[in-house]
């Protein structure tokens, strides 16, 4: 296998980095107030926030964005903001309201992964990618000489053996992060090869060798791959081989991390009948969902199979709203969703996928529903610090 690349990894050479590092651009989309305090705080400053394009501008003369953004880093570049931090991986330590998250930032060849339903690399999509999605971040991509990646894979390893193998070297980076981030620490890991070996081995004895699952930023990784096949024609085969943008700077974390919280994402279903709905619901399993109406919940049949559970209510919900009218949303939290149902529609709260089944899940059926799981809450997602040039 030679889906782990050790690659130059860039850090700010002398910033604050308790402005230099901001929140997933796909983190509160509807809170305006958010990115306006992100916005504040980082003015006149160093920043990540300066060389990303928040999702909630996304329609707001996306052109000026995108031509700041790629300014921003090039600058970056030609001034020595950035430094090098060389041949290596780094081992980030993110204590959030969950505990201690543990990762390693590493690059992956993107030619080992792959977002189609039912793909076989070692690099695969968890949830169905959204082919619309892609457009509109090729577009800010395809210029950008730096990329700065949110992007987080899982890796299944319930002994830790990779991240026992880590030897640990110089502190590169130690702070508390902006917006209630939490504290990350970032220490250089000296033995790269040693624990590539290590992760290779998680799978040396499976036949489909399924190494990372995409745990947060499958569109920014389809973005990747889409703007690296659009590249590929362009390139002569040798220089394919090591073209800076086949590889994609991610961060690996192993599934059973006791930080790494997997929540549920149940439905709410704003519709005028909730006992119409209610009475045309009709799953079949030995498994339990919650079904909620008027601030009540009541239990209800649900396959063992989450996934194939979540496929079936799913198609449930998008015939009753085909045929009687009403919307969908997706809502995090028993109470909350509770609480919605006293208004009207109606809710479901669905049951947790099991860490120790993901990988199989996946490796059986394929992409997960949209929308099956979460991990963790809005701020204790990956905020940027690192990049690497893609050009």
């Amino acid at each position: 296998m030679q889906t782990i690349k050790i690659t130059d990894i860039l850090l700010p050479a002398d910033a604050d980095m308790h402005t230099w590092a901001v929140n997933a651009c796909d983190q509160f989309t509807s809170d305006y107030s958010y990115w306006e305090e992100v916005e504040r705080l980082t003015h006149g400053k160093p920043s990540t926030f300066h060389m990303i394009f928040p999702e909630i501008y996304l329609k707001d003369n996306p052109e000026k964005r995108i031509a700041a953004a790629n300014s921003a880093m090039e600058n970056y570049l030609k001034t020595g903001v950035f430094k090098s931090v060389k041949d290596g991986f780094i081992l980030v330590e993110r204590a959030t309201e969950s505990g201690v998250r543990t990762g390693i930032v590493l690059a992956i060849d993107l030619e080992d992964y792959s977002f189609e339903k039912g793909a076989k690399t070692p690099v695969r999509s968890t949830e169905a990618t959204i082919l619309e999605r892609i457009p509109p971040r090729v577009e800010i991509r395809k210029n950008a000489p730096v990329e700065l990646p949110h992007i987080m894979l899982l890796y299944d390893d319930p002994k830790d053996a990779v991240l026992k193998t880590v030897e640990r070297g110089e502190v590169l980076y130690d702070f508390d992060l902006n917006m209630n981030g939490g504290h990350i620490k970032g220490t250089y890991v000296k033995n790269a090869e040693k624990v590539i070996k290590a992760f290779y081995s998680l799978v040396e004895k499976k036949e489909d060798k399924f190494l990372f699952a995409v745990g947060d930023g499958n569109h920014s990784l389809a973005t990747a791959k889409t703007c690296w096949e659009n590249l590929k024609p362009t390139l002569s085969e040798k220089e394919r081989e090591n073209h800076p943008a086949r590889f994609a700077l991610v961060e690996a974390v192993n599934i059973y991390d006791k930080a790494l919280n997997f929540e549920p994402i149940h439905r709410l279903v704003k519709i005028a009948e909730p006992e119409k709905f209610k009475k045309g619901l009709s799953l079949k399993g030995n498994s339990a969902a919650y079904l909620a109406i008027g601030g009540k919940s009541e239990k209800i049949a649900f396959p063992e199979n989450v996934p194939e559970g979540i496929r079936a209510l799913d198609e449930y919900i998008s015939k009753y709203i085909k045929e009687n009218g009403g919307e969908v949303d997706y809502i995090h939290g028993d109470k909350e969703l509770l609480n919605f149902t006293k208004n009207g529609g109606a809710g479901i709260i669905l049951p947790p996928i099991k860490k120790g089944d993901f990988f199989d899940l996946i490796s059986k059926g394929g992409n997960l529903p949209r929308k099956t799981f979460s991990m963790g809450e809005g701020n204790e997602k990956r905020y940027y610090i690192e990049a690497k040039p893609i050009r």
